[in-house]
């Protein structure tokens, strides 16, 4: 009985720790070399960096952008608001208070800001992981008549700039990447 015990025992723990070895180990690594070597600016977090060199966002995760001057993001509920560590949906269902005064709390903000007639969702709806990047065009585009006032720029301009930064995917919803229409606003009207 000691001996069948025993000669099973062995092949399983030297299997156990050859996969322990290639696949928490050699796999990872491969795979790691291999997406440093192919994709470096996807396998970094793709990045963006001013021209100092300093990094000022990521273009696969959102951020807050606050202030007049900018256009928002949507509502994020990771954390305290695009907080990678804590990625998640809210979970508050359509009887939910707490969501009834936010979205009440959201539409204010919204018509104080300009946006007239129906408010695009993704201006009062957070994501799934609440980390989005974009915005819908229709929601960017809602937010034109602020930045305008705010930085004393014709409408035309602005919703010029919001045009170009319209991405069209072979798949998927035309977007707006946020931090990429703000790079450029800045660009186009410096402080």
């Amino acid at each position: 009985m000691n001996t069948d015990l025993r000669t099973a025992l062995r092949p399983a723990i030297v299997m156990t720790i050859l996969f322990a070895i290639l696949l928490g180990l050699v796999y990872p690594l491969a795979m790691t070399g291999i997406a440093q070597a192919i994709f470096p600016s996807q396998a970094n977090g793709s990045l963006i960096r001013d021209a100092s060199g300093r990094t000022i966002g990521s273009a696969v995760v959102g951020q807050a952008f606050v202030g007049d001057r900018y256009f928002h993001t949507r509502p994020s509920a990771a954390g305290r608001g695009y907080d990678g560590q804590a990625s998640s949906g809210s979970n508050l269902g359509p009887t939910s208070q707490v969501l009834a005064d936010r979205l009440r709390a959201d539409v204010a903000t919204a018509r104080r800001d300009g946006v007239t007639g129906a408010i695009p969702a993704d201006l009062l709806t957070a994501s799934g992981s609440g980390l989005d990047p974009d915005l819908s065009p229709a929601a960017a585009l809602a937010q034109v008549p602020r930045i305008a006032r705010v930085r004393r720029l014709p409408e035309r301009q602005v919703r010029a700039l919001v045009a170009r930064a319209i991405d069209d995917p072979l798949l998927g919803d035309r977007h707006v990447n946020v931090l990429a229409l703000n790079r450029a606003l800045d660009a186009a009207a410096p402080r």
